[in-house]
């Protein structure tokens, strides 16, 4: 009788949110979800998206009753809904190209920055390992929860993605950008 009561007790702290716990929820996680999409997507629209159906999906889900727990779960959610954009318009652009006259797909402007320029030249799943590393200063604990990976492989990942994300910066240099 006591695991069945735990469990009850369990269900009754993960029940849907009250809407001020909702609201303080989003006061100290919208800003900083926002920044993390936009990194990922490197589009201002499609973060905004993203933010707002990670919002909606927490409204009717069972979100963990504490805060450190919640936040890993809504950059879990938010990490998964840009993989599936970006799948979608990988699908999207495929379709394009098969059709029969050319067509022409506009891409987001690219930031003049050359490090925004080249952290966007790196594929979706480096970038969010990058920025919930070094930007949101997250345990590799709450990245594997984010990103759904084993949590001893991030520290093999992030070595990785940095890597990548250093010889990127190097061939910039070497193109007579500028020296490192």
């Amino acid at each position: 009788m006591a695991r069945r009561e735990r469990i009850n007790r369990r269900r009754r702290e993960v029940a849907r949110l009250s809407d001020a716990v909702f609201a303080t929820l989003y006061e100290r996680n919208a800003r900083s979800l926002w920044t993390y999409a936009y990194r990922i997507t490197g589009n201002a629209a499609d973060a905004d998206d993203i933010v707002q159906e990670t919002f909606v999906r927490i409204i009717d889900a069972d979100v963990p009753a504490d805060e450190e727990n919640a936040r890993r779960y809504l950059f879990r959610v938010a990490s998964n809904l840009a993989t599936d954009r970006w799948r979608r318009l990988v699908r999207e652009q495929l379709t394009l190209r098969s059709a029969d006259p050319p067509v022409t797909v506009t891409q987001p402007p690219v930031p003049d920055d050359d490090v925004a320029q080249t952290f966007a030249a790196l594929k979706p799943r480096d970038r969010a390992l990058l920025w919930l590393a070094y930007v949101e200063g997250e345990t590799h604990e709450a990245i594997a929860d984010a990103l759904r990976v084993k949590r001893g492989s991030i520290k093999v990942m992030l070595h990785r993605a940095r890597g990548r994300l250093r010889d990127l910066l190097r061939v910039r240099a070497v193109d007579g950008k500028e020296s490192l």
